[in-house]
Protein backbone atom coordinates (compact mmCIF):
# COMPACT_ATOMS: atom_id res chain seq x y z
CA UNK A 1 0.00 0.00 0.00
CA UNK A 2 1.70 3.11 -0.81
CA UNK A 3 2.24 5.96 1.71
CA UNK A 4 -0.26 8.63 -0.08
CA UNK A 5 -3.26 5.88 0.20
CA UNK A 6 -2.04 5.00 4.13
CA UNK A 7 -3.20 8.72 4.99
CA UNK A 8 -6.25 8.79 3.23
CA UNK A 9 -7.36 5.79 4.44
CA UNK A 10 -10.95 5.60 6.49
CA UNK A 11 -12.12 3.13 8.78
CA UNK A 12 -15.63 2.26 7.17
CA UNK A 13 -18.29 0.65 8.98
CA UNK A 14 -18.47 -3.19 8.93
CA UNK A 15 -20.89 -5.11 10.89
CA UNK A 16 -23.02 -3.59 13.45
CA UNK A 17 -22.29 -4.54 17.17
CA UNK A 18 -25.84 -6.12 17.80
CA UNK A 19 -24.93 -8.81 15.13
CA UNK A 20 -21.71 -9.13 16.75
CA UNK A 21 -22.91 -9.46 19.93
CA UNK A 22 -25.85 -12.08 19.46
CA UNK A 23 -23.33 -13.99 17.02
CA UNK A 24 -20.93 -14.66 19.70
CA UNK A 25 -23.62 -15.57 22.50
CA UNK A 26 -25.48 -18.12 19.83
CA UNK A 27 -21.61 -19.32 18.81
CA UNK A 28 -20.85 -19.84 23.03
CA UNK A 29 -24.00 -21.41 23.08
CA UNK A 30 -23.57 -23.98 20.69
CA UNK A 31 -20.04 -24.40 21.38
CA UNK A 32 -20.34 -24.85 25.35
CA UNK A 33 -19.93 -28.93 24.56
CA UNK A 34 -16.75 -27.98 22.62
CA UNK A 35 -15.43 -25.58 25.18
CA UNK A 36 -15.88 -28.85 28.02
CA UNK A 37 -14.36 -31.56 25.88
CA UNK A 38 -11.08 -29.01 25.59
CA UNK A 39 -11.17 -27.82 28.79
CA UNK A 40 -10.94 -31.03 30.33
CA UNK A 41 -8.47 -32.25 28.21
CA UNK A 42 -6.19 -29.09 28.39
CA UNK A 43 -6.58 -29.55 32.47
CA UNK A 44 -5.72 -33.81 32.14
CA UNK A 45 -2.78 -33.49 29.74
CA UNK A 46 -0.83 -30.14 31.84
CA UNK A 47 -0.67 -28.02 34.36
CA UNK A 48 -2.14 -24.64 34.86
CA UNK A 49 -5.00 -22.62 33.68
CA UNK A 50 -8.03 -23.76 31.01
CA UNK A 51 -7.58 -19.88 29.62
CA UNK A 52 -4.61 -18.26 28.51
CA UNK A 53 -4.69 -14.31 29.28
CA UNK A 54 -3.05 -12.00 27.88
CA UNK A 55 -2.92 -7.57 27.31
CA UNK A 56 -3.83 -6.62 23.79
CA UNK A 57 -5.03 -2.95 22.57
CA UNK A 58 -8.31 -2.32 22.01
CA UNK A 59 -10.59 0.30 20.46
CA UNK A 60 -8.96 4.12 20.96
CA UNK A 61 -6.18 1.93 22.38
CA UNK A 62 -7.81 0.66 25.67
CA UNK A 63 -6.35 -2.48 26.53
CA UNK A 64 -8.36 -5.75 27.58
CA UNK A 65 -7.47 -9.20 28.38
CA UNK A 66 -7.96 -11.63 24.69
CA UNK A 67 -8.73 -14.67 25.72
CA UNK A 68 -7.65 -18.02 24.26
CA UNK A 69 -7.34 -21.74 25.53
CA UNK A 70 -4.11 -22.50 27.13
CA UNK A 71 -1.66 -23.91 24.55
CA UNK A 72 1.86 -23.41 26.62
CA UNK A 73 3.37 -24.37 29.37
CA UNK A 74 2.65 -22.15 32.32
CA UNK A 75 5.30 -19.80 33.33
CA UNK A 76 7.14 -19.93 29.52
CA UNK A 77 5.82 -17.28 27.85
CA UNK A 78 9.06 -14.48 27.62
CA UNK A 79 8.20 -14.27 23.51
CA UNK A 80 5.30 -12.80 22.08
CA UNK A 81 5.46 -14.72 19.16
CA UNK A 82 5.49 -18.35 18.37
CA UNK A 83 7.42 -20.10 16.08
CA UNK A 84 6.70 -23.76 14.50
CA UNK A 85 7.99 -26.44 16.82
CA UNK A 86 7.81 -24.06 19.75
CA UNK A 87 8.93 -26.21 22.19
CA UNK A 88 6.97 -24.29 24.74
CA UNK A 89 4.05 -25.80 22.61
CA UNK A 90 1.83 -28.88 25.04
CA UNK A 91 0.67 -31.45 22.67
CA UNK A 92 -3.17 -30.96 22.92
CA UNK A 93 -1.64 -27.21 21.97
CA UNK A 94 -0.52 -28.11 18.83
CA UNK A 95 -3.91 -29.76 17.57
CA UNK A 96 -5.61 -26.55 18.93
CA UNK A 97 -3.59 -24.37 17.56
CA UNK A 98 -3.30 -26.15 14.37
CA UNK A 99 -7.44 -26.52 14.03
CA UNK A 100 -7.36 -22.17 15.36
CA UNK A 101 -9.89 -24.18 18.67
CA UNK A 102 -7.58 -22.32 21.02
CA UNK A 103 -9.32 -19.34 19.39
CA UNK A 104 -12.63 -19.81 20.30
CA UNK A 105 -13.04 -18.04 23.48
CA UNK A 106 -12.65 -14.97 21.93
CA UNK A 107 -15.99 -15.27 21.54
CA UNK A 108 -15.71 -14.01 24.75
CA UNK A 109 -14.44 -10.93 24.32
CA UNK A 110 -16.64 -10.15 21.84
CA UNK A 111 -20.19 -10.85 23.68
CA UNK A 112 -17.61 -8.40 26.09
CA UNK A 113 -17.62 -5.49 23.40
CA UNK A 114 -14.04 -5.70 23.51
CA UNK A 115 -13.70 -7.04 20.04
CA UNK A 116 -16.00 -7.87 16.89
CA UNK A 117 -16.19 -11.03 14.59
CA UNK A 118 -14.25 -9.26 11.61
CA UNK A 119 -11.96 -6.80 12.57
CA UNK A 120 -8.03 -6.47 12.32
CA UNK A 121 -6.14 -8.61 15.12
CA UNK A 122 -5.29 -6.93 18.04
CA UNK A 123 -1.84 -6.81 19.23
CA UNK A 124 0.16 -6.42 22.07
CA UNK A 125 1.47 -2.95 23.34
CA UNK A 126 5.34 -3.07 22.52
CA UNK A 127 4.04 -4.09 19.06
CA UNK A 128 1.68 -1.56 18.62
CA UNK A 129 4.36 1.06 19.85
CA UNK A 130 6.81 0.34 16.86
CA UNK A 131 3.88 1.56 14.09
CA UNK A 132 2.44 3.37 16.47
CA UNK A 133 0.72 6.54 13.60
CA UNK A 134 -0.65 3.48 11.60
CA UNK A 135 -2.25 1.96 14.55
CA UNK A 136 -4.15 5.12 15.38
CA UNK A 137 -6.04 4.51 12.22
CA UNK A 138 -6.51 0.62 12.71
CA UNK A 139 -7.89 1.11 16.54
CA UNK A 140 -10.73 3.47 15.44
CA UNK A 141 -12.49 0.18 15.34
CA UNK A 142 -12.67 -2.79 17.38
CA UNK A 143 -9.97 -5.50 16.50
CA UNK A 144 -11.87 -8.47 15.06
CA UNK A 145 -11.10 -12.13 15.58
CA UNK A 146 -10.96 -12.48 11.66
CA UNK A 147 -9.78 -10.09 8.58
CA UNK A 148 -8.42 -10.69 5.30
CA UNK A 149 -4.69 -10.80 6.62
CA UNK A 150 -5.48 -13.61 9.33
CA UNK A 151 -7.22 -15.73 6.57
CA UNK A 152 -3.59 -15.18 4.71
CA UNK A 153 -1.63 -16.13 7.28
CA UNK A 154 -2.98 -19.02 8.83
CA UNK A 155 0.92 -20.39 8.24
CA UNK A 156 2.30 -17.59 10.30
CA UNK A 157 3.89 -20.00 12.81
CA UNK A 158 5.30 -21.89 10.03
CA UNK A 159 6.79 -18.62 8.51
CA UNK A 160 8.39 -17.80 12.01
CA UNK A 161 10.22 -21.37 11.85
CA UNK A 162 11.46 -20.62 8.77
CA UNK A 163 13.63 -17.11 10.04
CA UNK A 164 17.02 -17.47 11.90
CA UNK A 165 15.38 -14.38 14.37
CA UNK A 166 11.54 -14.75 14.51
CA UNK A 167 11.36 -11.65 16.23
CA UNK A 168 13.65 -9.86 14.50
CA UNK A 169 11.56 -10.64 11.15
CA UNK A 170 8.02 -10.12 13.27
CA UNK A 171 8.96 -6.36 14.68
CA UNK A 172 10.83 -5.62 11.01
CA UNK A 173 8.73 -7.21 8.11
CA UNK A 174 5.51 -9.11 9.23
CA UNK A 175 4.63 -6.59 11.06
CA UNK A 176 4.54 -4.19 7.90
CA UNK A 177 3.03 -7.18 5.92
CA UNK A 178 -0.36 -7.46 8.48
CA UNK A 179 -0.61 -3.82 9.00
CA UNK A 180 -0.42 -2.92 5.53
CA UNK A 181 -3.35 -5.51 5.64
CA UNK A 182 -5.41 -4.00 7.98
CA UNK A 183 -5.09 -0.64 6.59
CA UNK A 184 -6.53 -2.27 2.91
CA UNK A 185 -9.48 -4.14 5.18
CA UNK A 186 -10.55 -1.16 6.89
CA UNK A 187 -10.73 1.17 3.99
CA UNK A 188 -12.87 -1.18 1.99
CA UNK A 189 -15.19 -2.63 4.59
CA UNK A 190 -18.51 -2.88 4.21
CA UNK A 191 -21.34 -5.11 5.51
CA UNK A 192 -21.13 -7.51 2.53
CA UNK A 193 -17.24 -8.27 2.42
CA UNK A 194 -17.27 -9.27 6.29
CA UNK A 195 -20.07 -11.55 5.44
CA UNK A 196 -17.63 -13.14 2.85
CA UNK A 197 -15.18 -12.85 5.09
CA UNK A 198 -16.82 -14.74 8.00
CA UNK A 199 -17.30 -17.47 5.52
CA UNK A 200 -14.28 -18.19 4.08
CA UNK A 201 -12.86 -18.28 7.90
CA UNK A 202 -15.07 -21.32 8.19
CA UNK A 203 -14.77 -22.94 5.52
CA UNK A 204 -10.58 -22.49 5.83
CA UNK A 205 -10.86 -24.42 8.71
CA UNK A 206 -11.44 -27.88 6.36
CA UNK A 207 -10.07 -25.97 3.11
CA UNK A 208 -7.04 -24.22 3.96
CA UNK A 209 -6.10 -23.87 0.29
CA UNK A 210 -9.30 -21.33 -0.22
CA UNK A 211 -6.72 -18.57 1.26
CA UNK A 212 -3.38 -19.49 0.34
CA UNK A 213 -0.70 -18.20 2.79
CA UNK A 214 2.41 -16.03 1.82
CA UNK A 215 5.94 -17.58 1.70
CA UNK A 216 8.80 -14.90 3.10
CA UNK A 217 10.19 -13.95 -0.10
CA UNK A 218 6.66 -12.61 -0.88
CA UNK A 219 6.83 -10.90 2.53
CA UNK A 220 10.06 -9.42 2.13
CA UNK A 221 9.21 -8.47 -1.51
CA UNK A 222 6.06 -6.81 -0.91
CA UNK A 223 7.65 -4.66 1.98
CA UNK A 224 10.53 -3.52 -0.63
CA UNK A 225 7.98 -2.45 -3.20
CA UNK A 226 5.45 -0.39 -0.94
Amino acid sequence: MSKESVKSTKSKRGLPQWFNFISSFIGLVILSPLFLIVSLLIKLTSRGPVIFRQKRMGKDFREFNLYKFRTMKINDETLKITPKGDPRITKIGKFLRKTKIDELPQLINVLKGDMAIVGPRPEVREYVELNIEDWKKILKGRPGITDPVTLRLRNEEELLGKVTDPDKFYREDLAKYKIRGYLEYINKRNILYDLKLICLTLAGVFVASLTPPPDVEEILRENEDE
